[in-house]
């Protein structure tokens, strides 16, 4: 084996459920104390390297600085990300790289959100105190910072996953002849099935709770509809407290250390690819070639299949991720294998851009259960837009670490994005639409995303403001409206024929 070849040889995870107020970067440390006791003490001197993933709830100015200087880790590489689920199986492609190269001998990925803890901090009027740096220095930012919605979508407001998502959504039924009640009963066939997963983690899972798929798709008030067709059980939840931690080395370093042939698991590949940046401009909302791209990349560099999979983790911050993610690998979303093995990001908890993390350590877990087994993780930034595949297993990769290059299959996707129209008149075939619920008002908008008889694609909000109310539960893609520019320089407005 060369002796380069990077592996896994320590991962961390906690949760927080309801106790003392907390912030992010304490999550970071106590997953990565964590990590540290699993690969062994010994590993310390070899992590010349520190990366943590976004943090939303809370604002540092040199977070891998300062996680470092608590871990008491040796002066070296400190890098923060930019904002993207994908990021954690990114920052791996990365590590493994280097490891490989020998430009680092290796590395320590935390990430972690305290939402939770803000949350019940502000509601109990509980003034938090805020992590101080204990570093002079700024480190690195790292990533693609693009914005993920476009001018068309920012002129809708339509800026929020469950605002976009649930377009996405309705494209997918749409294709598949489903209404949007249809839609919500076949979705929550398959998340039940999430939930069982998320109760069999009962110490890290958000909801460690199994619920049925009738319980998931009706409508109360502890369920109330947010984005056609998708009620709250359907949609991530961010504000946890949740950390994890994960650490990489070589071989011959894990070696040096001491660190058991058990404790290893090597990642085989990963591969990155974008779909077409902007939604508004993608020629299918329906699909993911950009997953389908990465996906193939991650699995012809390893000289394996789909079929020899045991372990799926697709992103799941909305169903619909989960069902392009499968699509896109040519495999069912009722693959007796399943689709996670944490119970995703609306039941194990979605840390932000850090959930990946958790899936990743999990499937480690899983790898060291079952040596000859290959675990497949997928991660997901914006809205479908980023994408980052992996494979893992704790036997060697027969064809050694591979980080193929996507530069091809992302040109050939950048080719395929169409015009958009921010000022158009005339007459749209609707793609992709939704209804968006108030917590108090109900119906507040209906957003569409049609195409001109040209070509070009227009983002419109409605130009009654009473028919998101009668438009609640049906769907008008598939149909045509007439769109004209709005009067003061704001998103389109459309009315149905």
């Amino acid at each position: 084996m060369d002796p380069r070849t990077p592996i896994i040889v320590g991962v961390g995870q906690v949760t927080n459920r309801g106790k003392a107020y907390v912030e992010a970067l304490d999550l970071m440390e106590q997953a990565s104390v964590l990590a540290l006791e699993d690969a062994g003490t010994k590993v310390a001197p070899f992590i010349d390297c520190v990366q943590v993933v976004n943090a939303i709830s809370h604002t540092y100015a040199n977070p891998p600085g300062d996680l470092a200087d608590r871990l008491k880790l040796p002066d070296g590489i400190r890098q923060y990300t930019a904002i993207g689920g994908n990021t954690p199986q990114w920052l791996i492609g990365k590590a493994g790289d280097a490891i490989q190269s020998g430009s680092i001998k290796g590395v320590l990925i935390a990430g972690a959100e305290a939402g939770d803890s803000a949350k019940r901090a502000r509601k109990d009027g509980v003034q938090q105190a805020g992590a101080r740096s204990t570093t002079a220095s700024t480190c690195e930012v790292i990533g693609d910072g693009r914005m993920g919605a476009g001018p068309a979508e920012m002129a809708a407001g339509l800026m929020g996953p469950p605002q976009l998502y649930p377009l996405l959504e309705n494209a997918i039924a749409h294709r598949a002849g489903r209404s949007p009640e249809e839609q919500r009963h076949f979705l929550a066939t398959f998340m039940a099935r999430a939930t069982q997963v998320a109760a069999s983690h009962p110490d890290l899972a958000w909801f460690p709770q199994e619920r049925s798929a009738a319980e998931i798709a009706e409508i109360t008030p502890q369920n109330r509809m947010i984005g056609e067709p998708y009620p709250k059980l359907m949609n991530a939840i961010m504000s946890v407290d949740q950390g994890a931690s994960i650490i990489l080395t070589s071989v011959e370093n894990a070696e040096a250390a001491g660190i058991p042939r058990s404790q290893w698991v090597f990642p085989w590949s990963s591969a990155d690819c974008n779909d077409v940046f902007y939604p508004a401009e993608r020629p299918d909302l329906s699909r993911s070639p950009g997953i389908a791209a990465a996906g193939k990349l991650a699995l012809t560099a390893a000289g394996v299949g789909v079929d020899d999979i045991a372990t799926f983790d697709f992103y799941s911050c909305f169903p619909c991720a989960v069902e392009m993610g499968a699509e896109a690998l040519g495999i069912s979303v009722d693959d007796p294998r399943g689709m996670t093995v944490t119970g995703g990001l609306a039941y194990f908890g979605g840390p932000g851009n850090n959930y990946v993390a958790h899936s990743i350590a999990t499937t480690v877990d899983l790898c060291r259960e079952t040596p000859e087994n290959i675990g497949l993780v997928t991660g997901l930034g914006w809205y479908v837009t980023k994408h980052a595949v992996g494979l893992y297993s704790a036997t060697p990769p027969p064809r050694g670490w591979q980080r193929p290059d996507p530069t091809k299959a992302q040109k050939e996707i950048d080719d395929t994005a169409l015009e958009v129209d921010l000022a158009p008149s005339g007459t749209v075939e609707v793609e992709a639409m939704t209804v968006l619920h108030d917590r108090v008002a109900g119906p507040v908008a209906a957003p569409i995303i049609g195409r001109l008889k040209n070509g070009k694609r227009v983002v419109a909000l409605t130009e009654d403001p009473s028919l998101p109310a009668q438009l609640a539960g049906t769907s008008l893609t598939g149909t045509r409206v007439s769109v004209t520019s709005a009067a003061q320089g704001g998103a389109p407005v459309y009315r149905p024929l």
